[in-house]
């Protein structure tokens, strides 16, 4: 490209509003600032530190800022965390078992946070990573030592997360990626709350 060209395209964008890319710090920012809903698609890959073959497993998920969200597993088992920003249920169906526990200030430094919390510079260190096929990195890492994740990465495009690498303690890797990601849906209110199916153990609080 000539320096002539370069110099067009850039008066263009200072005429006509041409935006600059942004980086994943900018997106995540934006993303947090427009979007007190979304839901969409995930599939999850978890890797051990064995180097056992990866689990792999699929759904659908929901959240409302703050605090509170829905992660369905649909395949290749059913299992379902349901948060109302108070307390967080975890059901097992073959198990018909209900574990349920406030969520505390742990929430607040959690990876779920980076999604559906707030005040995240409280809780981690936030800086810029790198960027490869079209999406932009955000690392962050908890500021507390009682947690069970050393760091997380989340890829951002166009605003929106497109995934999240969470590598535990243990270092075990569990991969993200979501997909049909829909911003500011009108969510049913009973959707981020739980009744414990009839027999079903319940554990916890």
């Amino acid at each position: 490209m000539t320096k002539s060209l370069r110099a067009f395209f850039a008066l263009a964008g200072l005429v006509f509003g041409v935006p600059a890319a942004a980086g994943g710090l900018d997106q995540l920012k934006s993303f947090l600032d427009s979007n007190r809903s979304a839901r969409g698609v995930f599939t999850q890959t978890v890797i051990t530190k064995s180097g056992k073959k990866p689990q792999q497993s699929a759904g659908i998920f929901a959240l409302q800022r703050p605090g509170k969200f829905r992660w369905s597993y649909e395949s290749p088992y059913k299992a379902l965390l349901v948060s109302d920003g108070n307390k967080l249920w975890s059901y097992d169906p073959d198990l018909n078992q209900v574990a349920v526990k406030k969520l505390g200030a742990a929430f607040g430094a959690s990876p779920a946070a980076l999604l559906a919390g707030q005040d995240l510079d409280k809780h981690f260190e936030l800086k810029e990573g790198t960027s490869a096929d079209g999406v932009d990195y955000v690392e962050a890492r908890p500021k507390g030592s009682d947690t069970s994740f050393e760091r997380v990465r989340i890829g951002f495009a166009a605003n929106r997360p497109v995934s999240m690498d969470i590598h535990d303690s243990f270092g075990q890797i569990t991969h993200l990626r979501f997909t049909q990601f829909e911003a500011n849906p009108v969510l049913p209110a009973n959707l981020f709350r739980f009744s414990a199916p009839t027999g079903a153990d319940v554990v916890g609080e």
